[in-house]
């Protein structure tokens, strides 16, 4: 790949964000989660972008059981009695975001072609407000223009039956569809004739589900909510909580307040797992706050295999030395496989290696090690830093060993929990979203609905990258998401998404994969999660599946922010019947019509979903069947797995640094919401890299230097321009900086083994002069 942004070249205008015309500042970090600056972000965003009245009548129903689910994580809620204000900062921001009163209709397109469009920020473009109207732009249109419904279910349907094969389509899914939308998405394309249904868990958790799958034969978390008020030990890998999964800190709050310790494990110190002052404990807020973490270990940039090894090598010596007494032996001989393989390749590493390449001293490892042999119920977090490794399966993996080593699995105030990041990316694969479903859903799926799925395993996120960018792919459906912002190298999938003859793209509000469309383009606006969506038989609900396995309603509260958006479904529905037409013996304007009946055609063909309709309404919902969590493991054996994995080779060279993405706390996923990051005392913008101040030294970088990052894989190089170094608590040879603006470093080619899942967390990076002033 050249090295240089794409839209100095040809073809593909402004494929990655504009520089800030600003520079961001470095300043002092928030040494404390929440507080009273949590409370007033919430009440500002709200009445800034939704009023004061609609804001407080639409946060009150935020997560209530009588409301709708937040559009933005996956934690779970209570499962009894919920707060009143039962919701974060970053959910409120969330919902401000969709619910904002400002809209981008016609007019704002009219006023302004694709190409300005593209050079505007992602915060800019977050800004201008809802979708009002479908929109197409033309083969050779400068601009999006509205079109009726039925005009661009047409034009959907020409193109795909104009297809040489269905293979040529892909329909990707974004974790916020529901679970009736996602369903009839998955029926939709498996119809029309292929399982090309990549979605945004490829990219999150996918080494999570590999991982797992192949060990205890589940590939979601084994515990409830509930666990977490009777774990004594709980161990926080490669998440950030305080940004990304902020309700998470009430319950380590609720941990660390009934003793439990809490170990976080990651290469920056993230202000969530030092303390926390809970907005909903006014008289807590004058205080220091609750400490979180009482073990912190810094453990290098995709250094937590050795890390792992170091504190199991630990366990075992322990073990050894007390005859035995340690590790859970019972356990270990009748529900586990491989141990003995496990403990050799253990006594064999060597304490130098271990040391060197998880960068933790081995007095933190063996007290981590005492900390989980002194557990009775532990419970093993983690998130996308464990997962976006070429490693990432054997990260996971190396956490299940972790946890077998105790037996803690299965048993209440134990367990692991991989914490989604997207409220339903879990329930979407449960109910058909993934390119590989297995033959017993297919066999159902076809049963139910009287034809033969599609066997052929389909594309997934960055195999349909590389189809679109070779031509075998060349119409490309999007159920929500900022595709191209959120897939890895940028320049390159940009180029991919041009290629094709269609993009169609269903969504709230407007993003960067809005602007890089293929020769054709549907934008298609929908409902969003805070609106009532009424329908022939009346108001309709959906269902959503959070992080612990809990299948849920929601109902929107709002009326819809424009008389022509239609609900996910509805637009499914549209796009299927234009295209399928008589080939399709479903009625599937009445599956719109009446939720209830999507929901019928689920039970059959899910398993756990017996009974649907009547448990999904009652208060709560209900959770799904997880065998792990009961103690048994559906693997082929019937035992867990302990399997070996060796240490990750650093091959870093003279004056290279291994860069991990993440978040700011002013952002969802790859929708910002403001230039901030008061956690790592950021303001005013988003171009920063954290540096070792060693490294720095090393190097001759100066705090506030300008610097580009400049990735490095398979001899080539891609370039992003333009960050401020920033002194800052990160293990040496290593580096951070937000994404998206660094997808554009991360290779589509680059990685994780067994998941095909983007390394975003591993990039291998030199720091360069700028190559523009």
């Amino acid at each position: 790949m050249a090295d240089g942004p794409s839209r100095d070249r040809p073809g593909v205008p402004g494929d990655e964000p504009p520089l800030e015309a600003r520079p961001a500042l470095a300043g002092e970090r928030d040494r404390t989660a929440a507080g009273f600056t949590s409370i007033w972000e919430t009440v500002h965003r709200g009445a800034t972008h939704m009023g004061v009245r609609r804001s407080l009548r639409t946060l009150l129903k935020l997560n209530q059981k009588d409301g709708f689910d937040c559009p933005s994580c996956a934690w779970p809620d209570p499962d009894g009695r919920r707060k009143t204000a039962e919701f974060c900062e970053n959910g409120a921001k969330a919902v401000a975001s969709e619910a904002m009163t400002r809209q981008a209709g016609p007019e704002f397109f009219a006023r302004h072609p694709v190409a300005d469009l593209r050079r505007e920020s992602d915060y800019w473009l977050d800004q201008q407000g809802r979708l009002t109207h479908p929109l197409v732009r033309r083969a050779g249109g400068t601009h999006y223009q509205p079109i009726s419904w039925d005009e661009a279910f047409a034009l959907v349907g020409r193109e795909l039956n104009a297809l040489g094969s269905a293979d040529q389509a892909s329909f990707y899914t974004s974790g916020r569809a529901s679970n009736e939308a996602a369903f009839l998405y998955g029926l939709f394309a498996r119809q029309f004739g292929t399982n090309n249904l990549p979605d945004c868990s490829n990219m999150c958790h996918e080494s999570s589900g590999v991982g797992l799958n192949e060990t205890i034969g589940v590939g979601k978390a084994t515990v409830t909510i509930e666990d977490f008020a009777h774990a004594d030990c709980i161990f926080v890998i490669g998440q950030n909580p305080g940004t990304c999964h902020p309700r998470m800190l009430t319950e380590l709050q609720k941990a660390a307040r009934n003793g439990c310790r809490i170990v976080s494990v990651n290469p920056l110190p993230e202000t969530g797992m030092i303390r926390f002052k809970n907005p909903q404990e006014p008289l807590s807020l004058l205080g220091p706050g609750t400490e979180i973490a009482c073990l912190f270990l810094p453990v290098r940039v995709n250094g937590d295999v050795a890390l792992l090894k170091g504190i199991m090598k630990e366990m075992l010596a322990a073990d050894r030395a007390s005859g035995g007494r340690k590790l859970a032996r019972e356990f270990i001989a009748r529900h586990t496989e491989g141990f003995e393989a496990l403990a050799a390749d253990l006594e064999a590493e060597s304490w130098e290696r271990i040391v060197a390449d998880s960068g933790v001293s081995r007095e933190l490892i063996r007290r981590a090690a005492d900390l989980a042999l002194e557990s009775q119920r532990m419970i093993c977090c983690w998130a996308m830093g464990i997962t976006q490794h070429k490693n990432g399966v054997a990260n996971v993996q190396s956490i299940v060993n972790f946890a077998l080593l105790r037996g803690q699995i299965g048993r209440r105030g134990a367990g692991l929990c991989p914490v989604r990041g997207h409220s339903n990316v879990q329930g979407d694969r449960t109910v058909g979203i993934w390119e590989k479903m297995s033959d017993a859903f297919l066999d159902a799926l076809g049963k139910e609905f009287g034809f033969e799925p599609p066997r052929k395993h389909g594309f997934d996120t960055v195999q349909t990258i590389q189809a679109m960018h070779d031509g075998r792919v060349k119409v490309f459906v999007g159920l929500g998401g900022n595709f191209v912002a959120a897939a890895p190298d940028t320049h390159l999938t940009s180029e991919a998404m041009a290629r094709c003859r269609l993009t169609v793209q269903i969504a709230t509000k407007l993003n960067r994969g809005h602007l890089i469309t293929g020769e054709q383009a549907l934008l298609l606006p929908c409902l969003g999660r805070t609106e009532i969506d009424r329908q022939a038989s009346g108001q309709q609900f959906v269902t959503v599946e959070n992080t612990t396995g809990v299948v849920h309603t929601s109902r929107g509260v709002l009326e819809p922010a424009s008389p022509h958006l239609r609900s996910e479904p509805a637009v499914v529905a549209g796009l299927a019947m234009a295209t399928l037409g008589a080939r399709s013996h479903l009625d599937w304007q009445s599956l719109i019509d009446d939720y209830d009946r999507i929901r019928d055609h689920i039970e059959p063909v899910v398993p756990g979903f017996a009974q649907y309709n009547r448990r999904v309404r009652e208060p709560g919902g209900f959770y799904l069947p997880n065998s792990a969590r009961e103690g048994t493991f559906a693997t082929p054996s019937g035992r867990a797995r302990f399997t070996v994995h060796p240490i990750p080779r650093r091959t870093l060279g003279p004056g290279q640094l291994l860069l991990t993405t993440l978040r700011s706390h002013d952002q969802f996923n790859t929708t910002i919401y403001g230039q901030d990051d008061r956690y790592r005392g950021i303001s005013g913008g988003r171009r920063v890299v954290f540096l070792n101040p060693e490294d720095m030294r090393r190097l001759g970088i100066g705090q506030d230097q300008t610097v580009d990052l400049v990735s490095h894989f398979d001899g080539q190089r891609r370039r992003a321009e333009r960050f401020r170094a920033v002194p800052y608590a990160i293990p040496p040879g290593c580096a951070a900086a937000y994404y998206p603006e660094t997808n554009v470093l991360v290779p589509v080619a680059a990685v994780a083994d067994g998941s095909n899942q983007p390394v975003s967390k591993s990039v291998v990076i030199t720091l360069e002069a700028p190559a523009r002033g």
